[in-house]
């Protein structure tokens, strides 16, 4: 099945709830950037995370970026989400292995790291993006977010988010938000009920593993809530935006002199993509134009 991301309302719209399904756009970072276990599990939940945050924007050019920065050595974690649900992202250093805790889990929360910052950024396409930091609590990332709402945002929120990943590949990820919305914000027996209730769930990827599908989670959770399960799914996917027309005009950016000297000593230029691992070539011929482009301009 296709990766979707699905919304619902419930206690007459004083709780909103988002699902996503990121089972084959895991699995292709995974092999993009020929990720480890970890690392996969690190990125798939963050990519998870990211979506579910540019759910709620309204324009569709809308973008977030969540950057985790831990003492772990993973390094940086980063992903990037759009209201169109597309996502990218990348980890420092993803050839990195851990022993599984002592649950005998993917240890995501040392090789993230207990310690460090976790960077949300917020563009909505227009004006200047405005950004959020905050402290880590744990590196598992669900429980990063999850602090980060209810500090730089004061939207107490559940987040869950998984990925199980085997040799042959990711077999199950994806998250889920439950956030009760300022008209119920008071109301706290609502609010132990909701944590009772996601507290009762075994982890996000278990239910999925299950056979459950999003719609079933929801009324397993809200059912008794008057439950509103809004009927439009958005598909998601792995989507760089990266071109070769775009490297080539960020080598213009090195200068004329910079170019000669690529042009001279390799006779091509070559580029990566962080994002999403792209390889881009630029030979004699293309480096000469762009040499010539640039002196022309500069007459």
């Amino acid at each position: 099945m296709a990766d979707f991301l699905l919304r619902a309302t419930a206690a007459a719209e004083g709780i909103r709830a988002v699902g996503v399904i990121t089972t084959q756009l895991t699995d292709e970072a995974r092999q993009r950037h020929q990720l480890s276990y970890v690392a996969t599990a690190a990125l798939g939940r963050t990519m998870a995370a990211s979506l579910i945050l540019a759910s709620s924007f309204k324009q569709p050019q809308a973008r977030v970026n969540v950057r985790i920065q831990g003492n772990g050595p993973l390094g940086t974690v980063f992903a990037d989400a759009g209201a169109d649900g597309t996502v990218r992202g990348y980890v420092q250093y993803p050839s990195i292995e851990l022993p599984p805790n002592a649950k005998g889990k993917l240890d995501v929360g040392a090789a993230v790291g207990h310690q460090g910052y976790l960077y949300v950024i917020h563009d909505l396409g227009y004006g200047y993006p405005y950004s959020s930091t905050v402290e880590l609590v744990s590196g598992e990332i669900a429980e990063d977010v999850t602090y980060y709402l209810a500090t730089s945002e004061q939207t107490p929120s559940a987040l869950m988010l998984g990925v199980f990943v085997e040799e042959a590949g990711v077999t199950a990820a994806g998250g889920l938000m439950l956030q009760v919305l300022p008209k119920a914000a008071n109301d706290e027996h609502l609010i132990a009920t909701l944590e009772q209730r996601v507290a009762s769930l075994k982890g996000f990827t278990p239910l999925l593993q299950a056979g459950r599908t999003l719609p079933d989670i929801f009324q397993e959770l809200l059912g008794d809530m008057d439950l509103q399960i809004l009927p439009q799914r958005q598909m998601v996917r792995f989507h760089c935006g990266c071109s070769h027309e775009r490297m080539l005009a960020a080598l213009k950016l090195l200068g004329e002199a910079e170019l000669k000297d690529i042009l001279a000593t390799e006779a091509k230029a070559e580029a990566t993509c962080q994002f999403c691992n792209a390889v881009y070539w630029a030979d004699q011929p293309m480096l000469e134009q762009l040499i010539a482009e640039l002196a022309t301009a500069s007459v």
